[in-house]
């Protein structure tokens, strides 16, 4: 497994990460990050780490200078501790859950300040996107979870045959047992703790492996969570490809992981070879497809919404790209660098409105992708960086080369490419061309064409008229189909993704019918036949030796 991690997918997990195999063994410049403390802003002040940047085989890491003492054999004894926790019952009665899941619930209010300042730091997210994008969407989920979990643990009757009667049935949630969630630095804060919600409302034990990418909230993650939570039965691994390795060579009763589809493959054969299930969070290239009938003002705002100011496109339910047609595509243009210019101002560059791109790697990634041939001159608005700041202005390309990279792969960053189609309904082929993706978004007026999308449209979830605002219904299922991802959460599903549905049947030492026993006879068969089509009064009949047809 280890040799399968370490050589076999290490240009894969750099493409995977963005990063050139050529750059493996190239690291920027070390970095403090430090934390304000004190002054009742961040109650505790996190330890300052010095770090750096590196593509370490398989991820691309941000990790502590100091070599990682986390082994295989550390690994396998963090899991037997929480295995034998578990098996003692602990995590199982509803006050363990309660508890922890009040707790985590204080903790968000506690550490609001802590939990901003170290998303601006990572990604220098904007405060008021950190609150409504991670803490209050972690804080919804959440208390929806300390509201509903006893009707979530409750037992559901369902109605049994008259081959079992008398009898009586229920199913039954029962706890996995012990899981992992491996989380991701886009939205570090929410994609690691939400799940975790549903592992410990579930009632099991949990490991969380945060992205090390994302280094001030993976820090903050470990210290919090040893403060505020049961440290025998959930704990936090920080670190990057031994660390995850490690953890990866264990057995799991279930694996979470939030990130790209060629990661998604190593976790999903790791995996195998302990027949765990997983669910995958992945992304994928989400379109926007846009009617010439909409409000274009609204429309347009809704789209930057769904890009820009969603982590500067840095997020897998982003829209990745636009399809409109040739004699719309102008006005639609207009109409965003308009609102662009309202949300951000005329120099994008300087808002603090707009987050920064994660790291050098990811940068170079999206400024290989304008300098590619073709691609350049396709430019029609922003199209400006800053390397310095890790900053590229909100760029909108219209008709690149279907061959590029920016329209093959996932784009993740501020990018928006705008593909023309002579009829909009010519759009649904450009995205029946692509993997099924995470989300997909159109903006319309005409009920024929919303039911059209809806209906042939495949995709982890849809919303209309709107842009990202389905995955903040707890109703609604959250996730991908093929290779946008596997399996499903939030709300009362992140409850679910994370139990065991157990089948129970009840029944009494009365009413043993001698039918099902040996000696077969024909009377038995008769009754038995009669029984199983769900016929009474036939039944009747061949108990008392008379057929049907006599």
């Amino acid at each position: 497994m280890t040799k399968l991690l370490e050589i076999n997918h290490i240009q894969t997990l750099c493409f995977a990460k963005g990063f050139s195999p050529a750059r493996l063994n190239v690291a920027t410049s070390p970095f403090l990050l430090s934390r304000r403390g004190g002054g009742g802003y961040c109650s505790n002040a996190c330890i300052p780490y010095r770090l750096k940047f590196t593509c370490y085989a398989t991820l691309s890491a941000v990790v502590k200078e100091q070599a990682s003492d986390f082994s295989g054999k550390e690994a396998a004894l963090l899991v037997d501790e929480l295995r034998s926790n578990f098996n003692s019952g602990r995590t199982k009665s509803y006050e363990w859950r309660i508890s922890q899941l009040q707790n985590i619930a204080r903790m968000i209010d506690e550490k609001e300040k802590c939990i901003t300042e170290a998303l601006y730091q990572d990604l220098s997210k904007p405060e008021l996107e950190a609150f409504l994008a991670e803490i209050s969407n972690t804080k919804s989920s959440c208390m929806l979870a300390i509201k509903e979990l006893k009707n979530w643990m409750a037992p559901e009757t369902v109605k049994t045959s008259v081959t079992t009667f008398p009898s009586s049935a229920q199913i039954v949630s029962e706890p996995l047992g012990v899981v992992l969630v491996i989380s991701a630095w886009n939205f570090p804060f929410l994609l690691s703790v939400e799940p975790v919600i549903g592992a410990i409302a579930a009632g099991n034990a949990v490991v969380l492996k945060p992205s090390e990418i994302a280094p001030a909230a993976s820090s903050l993650l470990a210290k919090l969570f040893s403060e505020y939570l049961d440290n025998t039965t959930i704990r936090v691994i920080e670190g990057g490809v031994p660390e995850t390795t490690a953890l990866l060579d264990q057995k799991w009763d279930k694996i979470f992981f939030t990130g790209g589809a060629r990661v998604a493959r190593i976790i999903m054969a790791a995996a195998a070879r302990n027949l765990t299930p997983v669910v995958l969070e992945l992304g994928g290239k989400c379109p926007a497809l846009v009617d010439s009938d909409v409000n274009l003002q609204v429309a347009a705002r809704r789209i930057i919404a769904g890009k820009w100011a969603c982590n500067s496109g840095q997020a897998c339910i982003g829209v990745d790209y636009v399809i409109t047609t040739k004699d719309f595509a102008s006005k639609l243009i207009d109409a965003l660098k308009t609102e662009l210019e309202t949300f951000f101002g005329q120099n994008a560059l300087e808002s603090k409105d707009l987050s920064r791109i994660v790291n050098s790697f990811h940068f170079k990634r999206l400024e290989s992708m304008l300098k590619e041939n073709g691609v350049a001159n396709k430019i029609v608005h922003g199209g400006r960086i800053t390397e310095d700041k890790l900053k590229i202005s909100p760029t909108i390309l219209l008709d690149v080369p279907e061959a590029s990279s920016m329209m093959q792969e996932e784009i993740f960053g501020p990018l928006l490419p705008i593909i023309t189609v002579q009829k909009i309904e010519d759009g649904f082929q450009v995205i029946r061309s692509k993997p099924k993706p995470l989300a997909a978004y159109l903006f319309t007026n005409n009920k024929e064409l919303e039911k059209q999308f809806v209906q042939d449209v495949s995709a982890g979830g849809i919303t209309i008229n709107d842009t990202v605002l389905h995955v903040t219904v707890k109703d609604l299922p959250f996730g991908g189909v093929g290779e946008s991802g596997l399996g499903a959460y939030h709300g009362k599903f992140s409850y679910e993704t994370f139990s065991h549905k157990k089948g129970v049947l009840y029944r009494s030492f009365s009413g043993d019918a001698d039918l099902r026993y040996p000696p077969y006879t024909p009377k038995k068969k008769m009754v038995l036949k009669a029984l199983l089509s769900s016929n009474i009064f036939a039944a009747i009949l061949a108990f008392f030796g008379f057929s049907k047809d006599s």
